[in-house]
């Protein structure tokens, strides 16, 4: 893929899990959770139940404002998809976060 291909992600999702505040080696507040989606889909003209359970990453004052966020609570998150150094998973890093018009999920 050439750089600066599409790289955007927004998932309303349930925070299950806040790790403990952080600092990056450049010092920047981090903050590791766990987010879980859960909504219908339509794929080839049917609907389809989709879940996921992912790891996620958010830095600076995003992190901050997340990290006094409810275990539970449901929100639309906005970022990139990224792996770590030498890693086959995948990073959710949210740059952004907010309450989630339809608590039902979407």
């Amino acid at each position: 893929m050439p750089p600066g291909g599409a790289n955007a992600l927004c998932l309303t999702a349930r925070i299950v899990e806040l790790g403990a505040p952080r600092h990056t080696p450049a010092g920047l507040p981090a903050l590791d959770l766990r987010l879980e989606h859960e909504s219908t889909v339509q794929e080839a003209g049917q609907p389809r139940q989709a879940k996921a359970a992912l790891k996620a990453v958010a830095l600076g004052a995003v992190a901050e404002r997340l990290g006094k966020q409810a275990v539970g609570s449901l929100w639309r998150f906005t970022g990139f998809l990224a792996s770590p150094r030498n890693a086959k998973t995948v990073v959710f890093h949210i740059q952004d976060f907010q309450q989630d018009q339809f608590q039902g999920g979407s």
